[in-house]
C-alpha cells in the first residue's frame, strides 16, 4: 500500500482501535457454566430428557474444477489470515470507543477525544498497518463491515465528520479502494472465498473466533460459487493464468528495477 494511502487506514483503525485514555468495564467471570433448562418428553412411560445444543456449522473444504480459482483462494486466504486480528480488534474497541464518547457531551470535546485516540494508535499501530498491500486495505474494510455492521466510510463519518469521509473516500479512489464497500459473501463471489477461509481456520482454532456484526448464510454462499465454477468458459483458466503470470512479470521487472537503483 502506497504510503499516501496510510493515512484512511489509519484513520479507520483508529477508529475502531481506540483504547487509549479509557474506563475499564467491570470483568466479568470467564469460568462460568451456561445451563439449558431440559425438555422432558414421554416415551412408552419413560421421559426421556432434549436438551437444545448450540448451532455447528459443518462445512467441508472447496473443490476446485478451476486451478486459477483455486489460486485465487489461497492468495486470499495469506491476505485474510494477515488482516483478521486487525478487524476483530475493531469490532471489540468500537463498543468501547462508542461507551466512552457518548459519556461526552460535547461535539468538540468528541472530536478532540478522537484526535487524542488517533495519535495514539498511530504510535502503535503505525509501521504495521504500512505494510498492507491495496488488496489488503480493501479485504480489510470488508471485514470490518463484518465485524461492526459499518462500512468505514459510515465509521469515519460518525466518529470525525461527513466532510472528513468524503476527502478520505475521494483519497481512496486514487488507489482503487473504496472505504463504501461491504460484505457480501451470499452474493459475491470473493467475498464468500473470504468467508470460506474464515470458517475454515476457525475449524482448525488458526484464527480467533468472532461472530459477524451482519447476518450472513454461508449456505447460500456456497450455493453461489457452486453455480460460478459450473458457469466458467473452458478457456477460464487458460486465459486468467495467462494475464496472471505477465502480471508477475511485470512486477518481478519493476522490483528488480527499483533494487538496482538501490544500489546505484
Amino acid at each position: 500500500m502506497r504510503k499516501s494511502f496510510f493515512p484512511v487506514i489509519l484513520i479507520l483503525m483508529c477508529s475502531a482501535f481506540a483504547k487509549a485514555q479509557t474506563t475499564p468495564s467491570p470483568q466479568q467471570p470467564t469460568d462460568t457454566v451456561k445451563t439449558a433448562t431440559a425438555e422432558y418428553f414421554y416415551i412408552d412411560g419413560d421421559s426421556v430428557s432434549a436438551v437444545e445444543l448450540d448451532e455447528i456449522l459443518l462445512i467441508q473444504d472447496l473443490k476446485f474444477t478451476s486451478r486459477y480459482e483455486r489460486v485465487r483462494y489461497l492468495i486470499l486466504q495469506r491476505k485474510v489470515k494477515r488482516v483478521w486480528p486487525y478487524a476483530k480488534l475493531a469490532a471489540e474497541r468500537l463498543v468501547e470507543l462508542d461507551r466512552r464518547i457518548a459519556t461526552i457531551e460535547k461535539k468538540s470535546d468528541q472530536r478532540r477525544y478522537a484526535r487524542m485516540v488517533e495519535n495514539y494508535i498511530e504510535d502503535e499501530f503505525k509501521e504495521e498497518l504500512k505494510k498492507l498491500t491495496r488488496t489488503e486495505g480493501q479485504i480489510l474494510i470488508k471485514l470490518i463491515h463484518r465485524q461492526t455492521g459499518d462500512t468505514a466510510f459510515e465509521l469515519i463519518k460518525r466518529l470525525r465528520s461527513g466532510w472528513s469521509a468524503f476527502w478520505f473516500n475521494n483519497t481512496a479512489s486514487f488507489f482503487d479502494i473504496s472505504i463504501k464497500e461491504e460484505y457480501h459473501p451470499m452474493t459475491v463471489v470473493e467475498d464468500f472465498y473470504v468467508e470460506d477461509i474464515l470458517q475454515q481456520q476457525f475449524k482448525r482454532d488458526a484464527l480467533e473466533e468472532q461472530s459477524p456484526a451482519i447476518p450472513i448464510d454461508y449456505y447460500a454462499g456456497r450455493a453461489l460459487w457452486k453455480d460460478f465454477e459450473a458457469s466458467l468458459p473452458e478457456d477460464y483458466d487458460k486465459i486468467n493464468l495467462a494475464e496472471r503470470a505477465q502480471r508477475r512479470k511485470e512486477y518481478l521487472e519493476k522490483k528488480a528495477r527499483k533494487e538496482r537503483r538501490k544500489r546505484n
